[in-house]
């Protein structure tokens, strides 16, 4: 919980000393994004337990190699799970990966595809040079070769001996969410009322108001420029009441300013007219600053920072930086190369990638919170994200993930990077 604060509070003083243009996300282990995990190349694994710090101690055995088995999902960004060492895990649709000592396996479920393989693959090699320092045999196992093959009976008999795999059973991972048509809420005193129109237009959305527009597997929450701190707390609280239903615990929080919609945002509405530019005053980010100052953080150019464009996203290319810090304690630490795509359940951690722009460097920022690091702070933290950002008066987008379920721009960073 303490980290995961430190991890936001970071992010934010990041972003200021960036200029406050920088786009952020959260993401939660188990249901990340596949524009997050293609910035890494090939994959993350999550680590059990954590890293000690002043929060907490925890104990590793560097020296001890454990046995164990992933199952790896994703023709073009591979989805790495640790599962149970047991021959029930196997099925035939996915490809499995059983790490030993001395030897890698690759088991490739019969259904799976030629890509997914490749992926697959890449996933081995790179548990070959993380873990065994590139000195240990590599084996495929084909689904549906028998204990005649001798990497095939080896590998079965780790698991005890052949036996006829189970069907695949149907787990939350598998399950996909319904589309559903959108709807436009007015929030007034807390409770959401139906904006009844027959087209989705800009003109529905009133400055002095709340709207959540809910699309089913993402829920956006839209604050009129005058509208208050209280009223905007009672729209994200909605919003959460929205995400508390059975039937779609893993969508998307997207939280957006008037005059700064998303693309996404805009592009859910038949018409969208664009309205005269919003006048920001400069008064929130003059005391962000002088905070920042006395913590004896560089904030050039956060006061003077230039208004927001309406533009495309720029194309982000392999000719980028990427630097990732695990928060440790009230600090954080650079994590070099080899060390990036290994991150723990227990910690948190933030990433920039730097990449050139049309005039100058651009920046993106993002925050990765371990789900055991993140459970008992999900409430706090959405408070603290709309505490500062109504304070400060940043103009920010806060977008809210949960892992597996994310957008498509996420992904292609840490693959392109490495």
């Amino acid at each position: 919980q303490d980290e995961a604060g430190t991890a936001a509070i970071k992010t934010v003083e990041l972003d200021a000393a960036l200029g406050s243009r920088a786009v952020q996300y959260r993401e939660i282990q188990g249901h990340e994004t596949e524009k997050f995990l293609s910035y890494f190349k090939p994959c993350i694994i999550p680590q059990q337990g954590g890293v000690s710090s002043g929060f907490k101690h925890t104990e590793i055995n560097e020296q001890e190699h454990t046995t164990r088995l992933f199952v790896c999902r994703g023709k073009h960004v591979v989805h790495v799970k640790e599962v149970p060492f047991a021959r029930s895990s196997l099925n035939h649709d996915d490809i499995f990966i059983l790490d030993t000592k001395s030897k890698i396996f690759q088991f490739n479920g019969s259904n799976s595809s030629i890509q997914e393989r490749a992926k697959a693959l890449e996933v081995v090699q790179h548990l070959k040079d993380t873990y065994h320092e590139g000195k240990c045999e590599l084996a495929t196992v084909d689904d549906g070769k028998l204990m005649a093959d001798a990497e095939a009976g080896e590998f079965w008999g780790l698991f005890g001996g052949f036996a006829p795999l189970p069907r695949k059973a149907a787990s939350e991972d598998d399950k996909k969410v319904e589309p559903s048509s959108t709807k436009l809420l007015c929030v007034v005193k807390g409770q959401t009322l139906p904006v009844e129109a027959d087209s989705l237009t800009r003109d529905l959305l009133d400055t002095n108001k709340c709207y959540l527009l809910d699309c089913g597997i993402e829920v956006y929450i839209w604050m009129g420029r005058n509208t208050s701190l209280e009223e905007r707390k009672n729209a994200s609280s909605a919003a959460e009441e929205l995400l508390r239903e059975p039937t779609r615990p893993h969508a998307h929080f997207i939280r957006i300013i008037e005059g700064f919609e998303t693309v996404s945002f805009r592009s859910k509405f038949d018409k969208w007219t664009q309205k005269t530019e919003v006048a920001v005053s400069e008064d929130g980010r003059g005391k962000v600053a002088a905070l920042l100052r006395r913590q004896g953080l560089n904030v050039k150019g956060l006061t003077k920072a230039p208004p927001a464009r309406e533009e495309p996203q720029p194309y982000i290319d392999c000719t980028g930086n990427l630097q990732v810090w695990r928060v440790n304690g009230k600090e954080k630490t650079l994590l070099p190369p080899s060390e990036q795509s290994k991150f723990y359940s227990g910690d948190c951690y933030i990433f920039q990638y730097t990449y050139p722009g049309e005039d100058k460097e651009e920046y993106l920022i993002g925050t990765w919170f371990g789900k055991k690091s993140i459970e008992s702070f999900l409430a706090y933290k959405v408070y603290l994200h709309r505490n500062l950002f109504s304070r400060s008066r940043l103009l920010l987008c806060n977008w809210f993930f949960l892992v597996h379920f994310s957008f498509p721009s996420l992904i292609t960073l840490f693959k392109l990077v490495y």
